[in-house]
């Protein structure tokens, strides 16, 4: 399936025209995850599909979904504009930019330095490096690139021959282990456990997908995750700011 989505963003890219620089304000991803408002960050992935689950939110509505996310106490979000795979578009996270006042990663397939500069034109404060979908090399080159951009990079890894390729080539300010093996789709939460000795102690450590309950967050912070991506689990529910309480334990009052 990577493969699959990697050579459809090839093509994709053939045909891309740079929209303009929409100016937005600015906000610092890596500060808003190292303060967060409770003792584990969250990330709240603004998601309609995915290739593995297909449609998750049928009466999609991503301004009110990410306004929902605010309110209840999120500390960034994930915009989700990869649309042949996820039916995201990159409109959605310009238009989220333009009513919520939360640092906003987009989540998406980048493998060209084309792609940074449209990340930053469309307002994103931060975007997705995947280990598994990148050379190394080619990684620290676009990482670099964000960087001088001003743009905080999210690098994400699964396997643990994939994290220390990497580590050979830059020391990550912000790294996500994913816990869903983005060839068999399948999820692992104890993914992080066993590459958490290998992760530089400056790093700043987020656990990523299969994460459901408050006891899938007890149980990552254990392995030293200090943030985590959230999104399908939120996505299902009708009331995302009582579906962010229940998941950090906190009670509803309806």
């Amino acid at each position: 399936m990577l493969n699959k989505i990697l050579e459809s963003k090839k093509n994709e890219l053939r045909e891309l025209i740079l929209p303009e620089d929409k100016k937005l304000p600015r906000y610092s991803f890596y500060d808003a995850l190292k303060s967060p408002k409770r003792d584990l960050a969250l990330i709240a992935e603004v998601k309609k599909a995915s290739p593995s689950k297909g449609l998750i939110k049928e009466n999609f509505q991503p301004i009110d979904i990410a306004l929902s996310y605010e309110k209840g106490g999120a500390d960034c979000l994930s915009v989700l504009t990869d649309e042949p795979f996820f039916q995201g578009k990159r409109e959605y996270l310009t238009a989220i930019k333009e009513n919520v006042k939360l640092p906003i990663l987009r989540k998406d397939f980048i493998i060209d330095h084309i792609q940074i500069e449209e990340a930053k034109r469309i307002g994103a404060d931060a975007i997705l490096l995947i280990g598994e979908a990148l050379e190394p090399t080619l990684l620290k080159e676009l990482y670099d690139h964000a960087t001088e951009l001003r743009l905080d990079v999210l690098v994400e890894v699964h396997a643990q021959d994939v994290l220390e390729s990497v580590l050979k080539v830059l020391t990550p300010r912000i790294l996500g282990v994913n816990n869903r093996n983005l060839k068999t789709f399948e999820v692992n939460i104890e993914q992080l456990a066993d590459m958490a000795s290998l992760i530089p102690t400056d790093t700043l450590l987020v656990s990523e997908s299969g994460l459901y309950t408050n006891e899938d967050l007890v149980q990552v912070k254990k392995y030293g995750a200090k943030a985590v991506l959230i999104g399908e689990s939120l996505m299902r529910k009708d009331d995302q700011i009582i579906a962010i309480k229940q998941l950090f334990g906190e009670s509803v009052h309806v």
